[in-house]
């Protein structure tokens, strides 16, 4: 896939961030586009955006990526109106902060349940219609946090380990198939958006602090930007895609020093995380 012009991109968490970041980038290349996110105002305002910017209608739905057989007949609706789906971006995603002892089972599963099973549930619904375009790309969102781990984030880091997982096995079976469908695992770093403030944290934590640590220390990129750079390494096929400095900085830091990081990391959060 060497354009995006006249493809169906189906993205998903399109109401705000990088969805909607993406969305409007997407659209700005003639992509045909299929919204969606549990977030009804947002989608909607990322719809209104794409239509001043291109003219062209979007199909917006709302959809829960936890609700299996939602998601499958989404795919089938989003198939049989549009005619075929080219491109499928698996990007809904909520986070937790706050220590494991304290972290409840439901907030574990929460976040389990949108950022890793929303993204199995999105690739098993879309992969055959990807097969059949054959023409298809998968594009899973990770994080950096699927690369290195950070104390906190006991249910992120697994739910984005696991995506990383996932997506790479993936590749490997449409390789050994000889299917045509590319499929890229995307690993942002501190990307200016919502993320952290609208994040659950436990009692012991403060939430307006930690949404106030990651917005001023560590979100350095904006997700226009970040779109940008997960677009051009989807159209030049990259299997993996590092999207700012601080993610290919640390990425390398995990690579030479292994295990060791983990000290690192836990030295750094001791003097300059959030309380």
């Amino acid at each position: 896939m060497k354009t995006l012009d006249g493809k169906v991109v189906v993205i998903t968490g399109a109401g705000s961030g990088i969805g909607r970041a993406l969305a409007l980038r997407c659209a700005d290349l003639g992509a045909v586009l299929a919204l969606s996110d549990w977030d009804e105002v947002g989608l909607v305002e990322t719809a209104q955006q794409v239509q001043t910017r291109t003219h062209r209608e979007v199909r917006t739905d709302k959809v829960d990526v936890r609700d299996r057989q939602s998601v499958h007949d989404y795919a089938d609706s989003v198939r049989a109106e549009l005619g075929r789906v080219n491109v499928v971006v698996n990007n809904a995603g909520v986070a937790f902060h706050g220590d494991f002892e304290e972290t409840p089972y439901e907030e574990f599963e929460r976040v389990v349940d949108v950022d890793f099973w929303g993204v199995v549930h999105g690739s098993k619904a879309f992969l055959p219609h990807l097969v059949e375009s054959g023409d298809g790309h998968l594009v899973n969102i990770s994080s950096l946090f699927g690369l290195m781990a950070v104390p906190g984030q006991t249910a992120y880091n697994a739910a984005k380990f696991a995506v990383r997982g996932f997506t790479e096995a993936l590749r490997q079976e449409m390789l050994v198939a000889r299917h045509p469908v590319q499929v890229t695992c995307v690993h942002p770093g501190g990307i200016k958006t919502g993320i952290a403030r609208n994040a659950r944290t436990t009692s012991s934590h403060d939430q307006a602090e930690f949404a106030k640590h990651f917005d001023t220390r560590l979100a350095r990129l904006t997700p226009e930007r970040a779109a940008e750079i997960i677009v051009d390494g989807v159209l030049a096929n990259k299997p993996r895609v590092l999207v700012g400095g601080d993610a290919k900085l640390l990425d390398a830091v995990v690579r030479v020093l292994g295990s060791r990081y983990q000290r690192l990391v836990a030295a750094s959060t001791k003097r300059i995380g959030p309380r």
